[in-house]
């Protein structure tokens, strides 16, 4: 939101995107469902009237006016449009009259650049509708729409909580599986930093801390939010629904333990690599010592007689030169004993 804009004004906050803004509707009941897509906001006003649960899936929010007229039709507070075009919205759940609004964001791993997409989330859960905004095309609720159109499970028999239930289910459970990818990742390099650390470990190790930074910051808030509806007594959330819920807060909770276990990982193998590499030092500078301490006195020995001077007994000797030698290599072999004994070497 730009500074100075009044509250409500529908602002869209985020990359900027060229792709339309689709929305697909699903309706179901207990006896069937049908799909539609690129639906118009009267087409999906019209399929909310009619007997069954209506899912609204919105592809985008950059649309600011497509936003607005569906937030005109369906009630919606100019607070809630507001946070829904705002990308950066931090997780969170609001009840008003009429319709529950939750923020959540969509985690997968990239394969590619090694990394954590994030994607802004926004679900809206009415009498008898749910309505889904997504920052993007492409989502996680492909196994949400086979059990729609299966009938697999239960939720052609629930009611719109529980739909708006298993989207976000489908969304924490990839939370798992961007999670495990990094623990995965994380292994590889703990494993790697002990046997045989790399000058550009430390940038990957801060690169793997960024993205465990934005899972937390992504990821801590859900138990909050999901706490928060595990409590509500609004009317919309029903009585069978709710021990799924609570199943969905544990689930939140085992997602930030994980995340809290490779974050202090993280900051050990930090330390590790710190302190692999200070020991690597200290034995490069003990091997150069003990060279240095070995040919210190005999550098002064051959300093000593290197002295151009008339009057020095020892060079007239017959054996002086066979002498020095042998002193030389008394004194470096008693040198080299020592440090092996005192287990320097």
């Amino acid at each position: 939101m730009a500074p100075g804009s009044s509250p409500g004004a529908v602002v869209y906050v985020g990359e900027q995107r060229l792709i339309k803004v689709r929305v697909d509707v699903i309706h179901y009941d207990s006896s069937g469902c049908s799909e539609r897509q690129d639906v118009s906001v009267q087409g999906c006003a019209d399929a909310v009237r009619q007997n069954g649960i209506t899912w609204m899936n919105v592809n985008g929010v950059h649309d600011v006016g497509l936003i607005e007229h569906l937030g005109e039709r369906f009630g919606l507070h100019p607070m809630t449009m507001e946070d829904i075009v705002n990308t950066t919205q931090r997780p969170k759940v609001e009840e008003f009259e009429g319709y529950i609004f939750m923020v959540l964001k969509m985690i997968a791993f990239n394969e590619v650049s090694q990394s954590i997409d994030i994607e802004h989330v926004s679900v809206i859960l009415g009498q008898n509708f749910v309505i889904s905004f997504l920052e993007d095309d492409g989502d996680v609720f492909d196994g949400v729409r086979e059990r729609i159109r299966s009938s697999g499970g239960r939720i052609r028999w629930m009611k719109a909580d529980y739909l708006a239930y298993s989207l976000m289910d489908a969304v924490v459970d990839h939370y798992f599986l961007a999670v495990e990818r990094m623990g995965d990742i994380i292994e590889e390099v703990d494993d790697r930093l002990l046997e045989d650390p790399r000058p550009n470990d430390i940038k990957e190790i801060h690169g793997l801390k960024r993205g465990i930074l934005s899972l937390r910051k992504a990821v801590w808030p859900i138990r909050e939010e999901v706490g928060v509806i595990v409590k509500s007594e609004s009317p919309l959330l029903t009585a069978e629904s709710r021990v799924f819920w609570r199943d969905l807060y544990d689930h939140s909770i085992q997602i930030i333990d994980l995340v809290e276990t490779h974050r202090d990982i993280l900051g050990g193998m930090h330390d590790t690599y710190l302190s692999i590499l200070s020991h690597r030092m200290n034995e490069v500078m003990k091997v150069l010592t003990i060279i240095s301490t070995i040919f210190i006195p005999l550098t002064f020995i051959a300093g000593v007689y290197g002295m151009n001077f008339k009057e020095m007994p020892e060079l007239q000797w017959r054996g002086g030169y066979y002498s020095v030698w042998a002193l030389m290599i008394v004194i470096a072999t008693s040198l080299f004993l020592y440090f092996r004994r005192k287990h320097w070497l």
